[in-house]
């Protein structure tokens, strides 16, 4: 590939870029916001509580990626009643149906890591903020959650990596990200293992700047290894 070609496309590939980081940023946040109380329910000694979590959980986690944007793209405008209601503007959308599934997707893997960040917590900071007169719901929001965060961190980056590269399954369902775009270069040029190659040094490329972000977020935290400990 001659680098006037590269230089004809790279603006179509940044575009796609731009779509694949809206993508992951927006479903990576709202997936933490939705598996914060999921975590927490999923960490209770009470059955009750932890069952209908546990039974989200399973199904996502369960189930592919790429079945569940099926799912949501093509099973849900089966049904008159959702073609009818006051979603359908956004879930005949492309774009919304990838942010709703990788959200509902990454949310199960975000409560399990929340889960288990919160079950390390040390037993001892625990009995010694109840020991200092603190509720139940302060010892959670003061001394639980700030110290999970901090155990759960590391596994929470590798998450946000793992969207990144499950993005290019919205290509499947039309949508121009990085990958669909790559393909769509291909088709024009005829220059497949260029254009997917470029592709890949793009993924890679944000791979590596998320990876040094949340590295120096885990080194402001002060996060070790032993912070279960």
């Amino acid at each position: 590939m001659s680098w006037e070609t590269f230089i004809k496309w790279l603006p179509s590939f940044l575009d796609g870029a731009w779509l694949t980081l809206q993508l992951v940023g927006v479903s990576v946040l709202a997936g933490l916001i939705l598996a914060l109380p999921l975590g927490i329910a999923r960490s209770s000694r009470l059955f009750p509580v932890r069952a209908l979590p546990y039974a989200y959980i399973f199904f996502f986690r369960g189930t592919p990626l790429l079945v569940q944007l099926f799912l949501v793209y093509y099973g849900l405008a089966q049904f008159d009643v959702v073609r009818q209601g006051p979603l359908w503007p956004y879930l005949r959308d492309p774009y919304w149906c990838a942010i709703i599934t990788m959200t509902l997707h990454t949310a199960a893997y975000i409560a399990e890591i929340i889960r288990g960040a919160i079950q390390n917590v040390p037993a001892g900071e625990v009995e010694a903020a109840r020991a200092l007169g603190m509720s139940r719901r302060q010892t959670l929001w003061h001394i639980i959650l700030p110290r999970a965060t901090r155990i759960g961190l590391p596994a929470y980056s590798n998450e946000v990596i793992l969207m990144l590269k499950a993005s290019a399954l919205a290509s499947t369902i039309t949508l121009l990200e990085l990958t669909g775009m790559a393909r769509k270069i291909a088709a024009r040029t005829y220059l497949h293992e260029e254009m997917f190659l470029t592709a890949g040094l793009i993924y890679l490329a944000i791979a590596f700047i998320l990876m040094q972000g949340f590295k120096l977020l885990e080194r402001w935290l002060r996060v070790d290894a032993c912070q279960g400990r």
